[in-house]
């Protein structure tokens, strides 16, 4: 089956980071993960330069902390936003405190971080010390602290507000969708509907029949009414979500039956007569026996659910899992996005840490992490000072920040991160200044 984007995952977000102090006794294979995670070239080269120079006080946040402590719960997204305007702009971040930060993708609750103003230049740095490692000596009276610090290094966003879009959500084209084997029946035959821990029947294409063979997918998504993303420009079609109702496992894969042939026929009926002769009665027409070979479906378990399952319901293999890596960054070429969709029952607008679809994808060079700003559509409106009342279009103006955690081929879907009005569909998502 053709995917639109193969690389689909399950929700499993790897922890990011704008910047780090010592590891402070990190795992190794977190230590190891991280320090495999991308630093583009231009964003070590603005690092660099930000070192030896730090960032100008304009940069800062207006309330930019002196020091700051980082805490259970924080995200990396939330601590570059008190420190700068710009909270993707995090390889300056990382510059300010390049001397000490060796690998900028891990910081763990304890840690402290300091900010310097030198003239009309500002510097970040991180030192230690909540945990009992040594920092710069500070005479404190006795006293007894208790608090939960936390074992792994911090994400760049909060993830249950983006788990469900990497577990869920398939975007695929019509002929992947129509082709996906179907539930075609079900186990207790008494109902129309399944859930966890049922049993259900299905059967694929006639040249592409579900078999439990080394090297074929047993571990499936169940999808129901895929929904056209159409261009809200173009109009054309981008590709189909499909509605995710649960997970199954194959147990059995499709065969064709073992029946018998069907009976021998009965004997004719004889009739005798008075003469001593026997009369038999000619053979009345017979019901075909049953034929060999018919197609036995496969058999699946269901495995999970978010809603009930019924017959036409489609499965889709289980994308392989992969580790997810948020680096913030402002993509290298022109972006001109439009919002296609606001994932939802009926639902118009999404707001702060809500989730929109956008006609742009990894053919347009879109990649997870890469920030655009949201734009309001300038409404159009009769001009009441022109005697002609002339029809006029009102600029559009910016409304936000958005974040690409999970792109297709043609679409992809971005966290809203701040906002100050509605998104709605049609709204406009640009390269942020």
């Amino acid at each position: 089956m053709k995917l639109l984007f193969p690389g689909a995952t399950r929700a499993l977000v790897a922890p990011l980071g704008l910047l780090t102090a010592a590891l402070l006794g990190a795992p190794p294979a977190a230590a190891q993960a991280a320090s495999r995670l991308p630093v583009t070239p231009m964003q070590r080269a603005t690092a660099q330069q930000v070192a030896a120079q730090g960032v100008p006080l304009s940069a800062l946040a207006p309330n930019a902390p002196d020091q700051y402590t980082v805490r259970r719960g924080d995200t990396l997204w939330r601590i570059s936003s008190l420190f700068l305007k710009s909270p993707w702009r995090w390889p300056e971040l990382w510059g300010m405190n390049l001397n000490d930060i060796r690998n900028p993708h891990l910081i763990y609750p304890g840690q402290q971080l300091v900010l310097e103003r030198v003239g009309d230049r500002a510097f970040l740095r991180a030192r230690r010390g909540a945990d009992g490692e040594p920092g710069d000596t500070v005479r404190v009276s006795p006293r007894n602290r208790i608090e939960m610090l936390g074992t792994g290094p911090l994400p760049t966003l909060e993830p249950h507000l983006i788990e469900p879009f990497l577990t869920e959500p398939l975007v695929v084209d019509d002929d992947t969708f129509q082709r996906a084997p179907r539930i075609v029946a079900l186990a207790n035959q008494s109902r129309v509907l399944v859930a966890k821990g049922d049993r259900a029947y299905v059967r694929g294409p006639a040249d592409a029949p579900l078999l439990r063979t080394p090297g074929l997918p047993t571990e499936f998504r169940v999808f129901r009414n895929a929904t056209p993303l159409k261009d809200p420009l173009t109009k054309e079609i981008l590709g189909y979500e499909g509605h995710y109702v649960g997970q199954a496992t194959l147990v059995r894969g499709e065969s064709e039956s073992e029946e018998e042939p069907g009976s021998a026929p009965a004997p004719r009926p004889t009739r005798w007569h008075a003469n001593g002769e026997v009369q038999t009665e000619p053979r009345r027409a017979e019901t075909p026996a049953t034929p060999a070979g018919l197609p036995v479906p496969a058999t699946v378990d269901v495995i999970g659910s978010k809603e009930e399952m019924r017959a036409g319901d489609r499965l889709l293999p289980e994308p392989p899992r992969e580790y997810r890596n948020y680096v913030p960054r402002v993509p290298e070429m022109p972006v001109d996005a439009r919002v296609v969709a606001v994932p939802g029952s009926a639902v118009r607008y999404a707001g702060q840490n809500q989730v929109v679809v956008i006609n742009r994808g990894v053919q347009d060079g879109l990649e997870s992490g890469h920030v655009l700003a949201l734009m309001s559509t300038g409404p159009k409106l009769v001009d009441k000072t022109d005697a002609s009342r002339s029809l006029i279009k009102l600029p559009d103006e910016r409304n936000g920040i958005a974040m690409v955690f999970r792109p297709f081929e043609r679409v992809s879907y971005v966290l809203v991160m701040e906002i100050t009005n509605p998104v709605q569909v049609g709204d406009k998502l640009v390269n942020p200044n």
